[in-house]
C-alpha cells in the first residue's frame, strides 16, 4: 500500500493540485492508494467520483497539520506502507523519524516552496524537514539547483507527469468554436493572474502583432489578483475584439479551447521569490499539439525544448515576446512545432514519469 499526504489536491485547481492527482491515480497501477488531504467545499463530490481512498481532514490551519500527522502516524502503525509521498516540505515535517523509518518516503520540492534565504528560519525549517525524507524529488534541473544552492542535499529530478489529453465533449467544442469563432491565428493561456505570468506583456504584445495578423484571437483562462489590471488595460488597448478573458470555465471547455487554439503562450518571469519550477500547463498544451511559448527564468526549459517543441523568451521584455510570436507565426510555424511537441509530450504519460518513482523504492 501507498500513502500520499498532500496539501494540494483536487477538487481545488491548480497545477500542484493536478500533480498530486496524478500521482496518486498512477500509483493504483502498483497498488492500493490512501490519500491524507486537506477538505475542501466540494470534496465530497469529488472523493466520491473518485477510485482513490481519500481522506479529508478539517479545521483551523494551525491544528489541522498536527491532525493530519498523528492520522498519518496512526495509518502507518497499523499497516504495511510500501512507501509515502509528501507534497511539501510543511507536509513531512511534523511526521516524526521513528514512523517514517517503518517505510520509504519521497518528498517533493518546488522553487516557490523552497526559496527562502540561506540562513533564514525558513529555511533551517526546509532543511531539517527534508532531512528525514529517503527522496528529495526536484520537478525539474532548475528546482533541483536551487535546492543545491539553498543546502538540499541528494536531490532526484522527476518532472510531473500530464493528466491529458481528455477527450473533449461536442458541447465543450461548440462553446469553444463560438469563442473563437473565424479566427487566426488563435493564443491561449491557461493560468492564474498573477504577476509571475506576464499577462500583462502579453495583452500588449498582442496590440504590437494586430497589424500583421487583425484576426489574432487570445483568450485567457484563469483568475487571480491581475484580474483588474488586466481588464483595464485590455479596455484601454482596445482590445475587446481580440482577447477574451475568461475567468471561471469548466474542466471541459478548457480543453476544448486549447485544442482549438494554435499556440500556448506563459513567458514566465521571476516576482519576488516566486519562479516557474516547471510549467505542466506547457506539457499540457503539447498533449493536444500546441507548441508554447514560456520564459527563460526557470525550469521552463525542461518541458519546452526551444526551437522544437515552442520558444523560450524573456517575458519582462516586450521586443523579445513579439519578436517570439512572430517567428512561430511567420509561415505557420506552429503546425511544425505542434506536431513535435505531441510526441514530446508522450514521455510526460504517468504511466512512464511513475516508473521513476517505482524504481527508486
Amino acid at each position: 500500500m501507498f500513502l500520499v499526504s498532500t496539501r494540494n489536491f483536487p477538487p481545488e485547481l491548480g497545477g500542484m493540485q493536478s500533480l498530486m492527482e496524478g500521482l496518486s491515480n498512477a500509483l493504483t497501477n502498483h497498488g492500493p492508494v490512501k490519500v491524507f488531504a486537506d477538505n475542501h467545499e466540494q470534496a465530497k463530490k469529488y472523493d466520491q467520483n473518485s477510485k482513490l481512498n481519500i481522506e479529508r481532514v478539517s479545521g483551523f490551519k494551525i491544528f489541522r497539520k498536527y491532525r493530519k500527522a498523528n492520522l498519518i502516524k496512526d495509518f502507518i502503525k497499523h499497516n504495511q506502507i510500501r512507501a509515502c509521498f509528501f507534497d511539501h516540505w510543511k507536509s513531512i515535517e511534523n511526521i516524526d523519524l521513528d514512523t517514517l523509518k517503518k517505510t520509504k518516503s519521497f518528498c517533493l520540492i518546488h522553487s516557490k516552496e523552497i526559496n527562502h534565504p540561506v540562513g533564514s528560519s525558513l529555511n533551517k525549517r526546509v532543511l531539517k524537514a527534508l532531512e528525514k525524507a529517503d527522496f528529495v524529488i526536484a520537478n525539474s534541473k532548475f528546482t533541483k539547483e536551487l535546492g543545491l544552492k539553498l543546502g538540499i542535499k541528494d536531490i532526484n529530478v522527476i518532472n510531473p507527469g500530464c493528466n491529458y489529453p481528455i477527450a473533449v465533449t461536442d458541447p465543450a467544442r461548440e462553446f469553444s468554436k463560438n469563442i473563437y469563432r473565424n479566427a487566426s491565428p488563435k493564443l491561449i493561456t491557461i493560468s492564474r493572474l498573477d504577476s509571475r505570468k506576464s499577462h500583462q506583456n502579453i495583452l500588449m504584445s498582442i496590440k504590437n502583432l494586430l497589424p500583421k495578423f487583425p484576426n489574432l484571437k487570445y483568450v485567457s483562462i484563469g483568475d487571480g489578483d491581475e484580474r483588474k489590471n488586466l481588464e483595464k488595460l485590455k479596455k484601454e488597448l482596445s482590445l475587446g475584439k481580440n482577447v477574451e478573458l475568461i475567468f471561471n470555465s469548466t474542466e471541459q471547455e478548457k480543453v476544448a479551447l486549447l485544442e482549438q487554439s494554435d499556440i500556448f503562450v506563459m513567458p514566465s518571469v521571476v516576482y519576488k521569490k516566486s519562479v516557474e519550477g516547471f510549467g505542466i500547463s506547457y506539457i499540457e498544451a503539447a498533449s493536444y499539439g500546441k507548441p508554447s511559448v514560456g520564459g527563460i527564468y526557470g525550469g521552463e526549459g525542461d518541458a519546452i525544448k526551444s526551437g522544437i517543441t515552442g520558444y523560450l523568451c524573456n517575458g519582462n521584455d516586450l521586443n523579445a515576446i513579439y519578436d517570439t510570436l512572430l517567428k512561430i507565426l511567420s509561415n505557420e510555424k506552429y503546425k511544425e512545432l505542434g506536431a513535435n511537441a505531441f510526441k514530446f509530450s508522450k514521455d510526460f504519460s504517468w504511466e512512464k514519469i511513475i516508473k521513476n518513482y517505482i524504481n527508486l523504492i
